[in-house]
């Protein structure tokens, strides 16, 4: 009888999903394409070390749902590793922590797959990479071995594959993302109130129609009418008045806006009995932030400027839309209109219509747009919707790794040093400005011991290193920073911890990456560029480009 009553209930009635209702809170967060592209994801986390951040990581990823992992770890699970991992326990002794690791991980969700290595069938990372399903984003812990390293990063170049670098030891950690070139992200999620885009400075015919057919008697409107009339409309009519009484100049400077919006408090009424005149007071309060001219972001400028250095990558659905969103820009002068409407008081049927205008021309511009897309050799491909997705964030899209096109043949060790000089400099002045320290030493200390490992001990993770060989290493990477004190101090809580992980260190970062790889996966909101550096000791963050 239920099962009658159910498939007689019209699909609206029905309650949410299992499914939803277990990812309820991320799906508002990322929607249901993010979501799918989470459970699409194969994660591979080769582990070392400690292992501690690795798992924490892990853990953050299959909670939210993965699609696949699997973890590569040489290591045995012994005694130090029961005392900073909650993923094992005393069962787990002796056993190959990968095997452990996955099978308790996995347990979180049983939506997700596991799979663990070395094992019988598998016994290096390269048979691994080279057997295995592509994997979306590769994620390893330091210290690793050199030559293991550059398979990964070989494989990454080859798959254009994310790859996400982990070290924690003692009270400092960081992270650093190595993309596959430019990383261009369309789906920001910038704030609500920043994407009001309502081109009052530059009005289409439409739009002017509209808002002259409603105040074209405004005096003479009864005192709801005049009530319920939608700020936009009250701004456009009160600048056409401007308009004739300067030259048809807009008002530019502050000045100016101020005084234009004391023209539109006065036209309220004051001894309206409708319920008073808010949206008089809404079309003075947007003044300030609606009466602007169009101007190309610094986000979307860098994309348009951007020099590919692969070819492949400049015939991307992406890319092809960037190019036809600069077309549009340099014959308009203005980007596509994103299409959204503020809430304001208005009568139900005008704030519709004007609703509408708003969309249509969006939608004009969205068409425009694809047509420049589709007669591009491969526009063909594009999917529409991208188009549309891209037209309505044109003024947020941004580009990660923007170093990754022409100009990426600086070196990585050149890098390190512009940015030590760079932050060594602001140091300097740091009392000065009451600006926080560099946490630059603490990713020079932890970097020194990232290839220190004992090929006799898989657990070895750099306990050996005193803080003079570690300021040695620095040295060799940034001449002269070793001389400096906080790189000394840093370089002896590096060697003081010892390779060791503190579990809250671990858990937090662990935190941190799994957002970040969220990001990439999914493809939503803006991920770092490109290394987070930990001070657990002073409790804070902050991002390095490297």
């Amino acid at each position: 009888m239920t099962e009658i009553v159910m498939s007689q209930t019209p699909p609206i009635l029905h309650g949410p999903s299992e499914k939803e209702r277990k990812y309820d809170r991320q799906l508002r967060l990322w929607a249901a394409s993010g979501q799918a592209a989470l459970e699409s994801a194969n994660i591979l986390l080769v582990n070392s070390g400690a292992g501690t951040v690795g798992a924490e990581t892990l853990k953050n990823l299959v909670l939210p749902g993965i699609g696949r992992f699997a973890i590569y770890d040489e290591a045995q699970v012994g005694d130090a590793d029961l005392g900073v991992n909650f993923f094992l326990d005393d069962s787990c002794l002796g056993k190959p922590r990968s095997q452990s690791l996955t099978e308790l991980i996995v347990e979180l969700n049983p939506d997700v797959e596991g799979s663990w290595y070395p094992n019988e069938g598998v016994k290096t990372i390269e048979s691994l990479l080279a057997d295995s399903p592509l994997f979306t984003v590769i994620m390893y812990t330091y210290p690793i071995r050199p030559e293991q390293l550059l398979q990964l990063e070989t494989y990454g170049q080859q798959h254009k594959t994310p790859l996400v670098a982990i070290h924690s030891a003692g009270f400092y950690s960081y992270f650093q993302i190595n993309l596959p070139g430019a990383f261009p992200i369309v789906d920001t999620h910038p704030d609500e109130t920043a994407t009001t885009d309502l081109r009052l400075l530059t009005p289409w015919p439409e739009l002017v129609a509209f808002a002259e057919e409603l105040t074209k008697d405004i005096d003479g409107l009864d005192n709801f009418e005049h009530g319920h009339l939608p700020y936009v409309v009250i701004l456009l009519h009160y600048l056409q008045q401007w308009k004739a009484a300067h030259d048809g100049k807009y008002p530019a400077t502050y000045k100016e806006k101020t005084e234009f919006r004391k023209i539109v408090q006065n036209a309220s009424r004051t001894n309206n009995p409708e319920g008073g005149e808010e949206n008089f007071e809404e079309a003075a309060a947007a003044v300030l932030k609606t009466l602007v001219s169009p101007s190309l972001p610094s986000g979307l400028k860098e994309i348009f400027e951007y020099e590919h250095s692969d070819p492949a990558e400049q015939r991307s659905g992406f890319w092809l839309i960037a190019d036809a969103v600069k077309q549009f820009y340099q014959t308009h002068q203005c980007l596509p209109l994103p299409g959204k409407l503020p809430d304001m008081k208005a009568q139900s049927k005008v704030y519709i219509q004007l609703q509408s205008i708003y969309k249509a021309k969006a939608r004009k511009d969205a068409a425009e747009i694809l047509q420049i897309v589709q007669a591009t050799p491969g526009g063909e491909r594009v999917d529409p919707a991208e188009v549309d997705l891209f037209c309505k964030n044109a003024a947020f899209v941004k580009l990660i790794n923007a170093t990754g096109g022409r100009g990426s043949e600086i070196s990585r060790a050149d890098r390190l040093k512009s940015a030590a000089a760079r932050e060594f400099a602001n140091d300097e002045t740091a009392a000065l400005t009451l600006s926080p320290p560099s946490l630059l030493p603490i990713y020079l200390a932890l970097q020194a011991t990232a290839h220190h490992v004992d090929t006799d001990d898989n657990n070895s993770d750099g306990s050996s290193l005193t803080a003079e060989a570690i300021l040695s290493t620095i040295a060799t990477q940034v001449p002269g920073a070793e001389e400096k004190e906080r790189v000394v101090q840093a370089a002896g809580e590096v060697a003081r911890a010892a390779g060791g992980e503190l579990h809250n260190v671990a858990a937090l970062t662990g935190g941190m990456v799994a957002q970040e790889m969220i990001k990439i996966v999914t493809k939503q909101y803006i991920p770092i560029d490109n290394t987070c550096v930990y001070d657990g000791i002073g409790s804070r963050c902050q991002v390095l480009r490297l």
